[in-house]
């Protein structure tokens, strides 16, 4: 347990300066020690705490108009996405998703001048399949951050304003697990032990956030968005 939560608190980190989330690293990760359904639904109730600490933190760097437009579709991506977690499993999604998560972060890293456009159909699609991921396999914050890196939002906004979209994605898909059974009273002595892992790797993300310059900062962004393509790949070949 004691490599569980270090391993939690370093996927905080990470996404807390990624800006999509700890969910990416620690659902693979927490795969090794749970069942898929027992993952899904610590990571849900994982990151309502660790929205609440970067809502804290970032709460002064919002994008309101960029909340509503990646925000409304998650909620709806994630309640279609978790629904289906209770009824299926997609067995090639997490391998599917590793693979445009590689060939994506490669892409932009190979050709640093080309983005996605800013548009708003852009933005609801984004925001609508890393909803559906969310509530399907337990991650799809990376997706959301790759969408959002077009818009080329400051690092604190960045951090700030998806958080706050995760917020309302996670309280929905942890409402569709708890009712379906994914974790009961006997998985709950965990609560307090990741709900610290939170706010302390919220914490420190922040701290090493606020070091990186914006000129490295959305190399930083795709770097991990692969690494965690490569992860998810590996945890299903494993």
């Amino acid at each position: 347990m004691i490599v569980f939560y270090i391993l939690a608190l370093l996927s905080e980190i990470a996404g807390t300066i990624g800006g999509f989330g700890s969910s990416v690293f620690f659902v693979p990760l927490a795969s090794f020690f749970f069942e898929p359904k027992v993952v899904l639904g610590l990571t849900a109730f994982f990151h309502v705490f660790s929205n609440l600490a970067k809502l804290i933190m970032f709460r002064k760097f919002i994008d309101k108009k960029i909340f509503l437009l990646f925000g409304l579709p998650s909620v709806i991506g994630v309640i279609i996405g978790g629904l289906l977690a209770t009824q299926m499993s997609f067995y090639y999604a997490e391998l599917i998703m590793g693979i445009f998560l590689v060939s994506f972060s490669f892409y932009f890293l190979k050709n640093p001048d080309v983005q996605f456009e800013a548009s708003k159909k852009n933005a609801i699609t984004g925001g609508t399949t890393a909803g559906f991921l969310a509530g399907l396999i337990g991650t799809g914050g990376a997706i959301r951050g790759a969408a959002m890196a077009a818009f080329n939002l400051e690092k604190n906004f960045f951090g700030g304003t998806s958080a706050a979209i995760d917020m309302g994605v996670d309280f929905s898909r942890s409402v569709i697990y708890w009712a379906d059974g994914f974790i009961n009273s006997s998985h709950l002595w965990y609560l307090p032990g990741l709900i610290m892992v939170s706010f302390l790797g919220s914490w420190i993300g922040k701290l090493l956030l606020n070091k990186i310059s914006q000129i490295y900062f959305r190399k930083i962004v795709l770097i991990l968005v692969g690494i965690i393509g490569i992860v998810s790949i590996t945890k299903f070949i494993l």
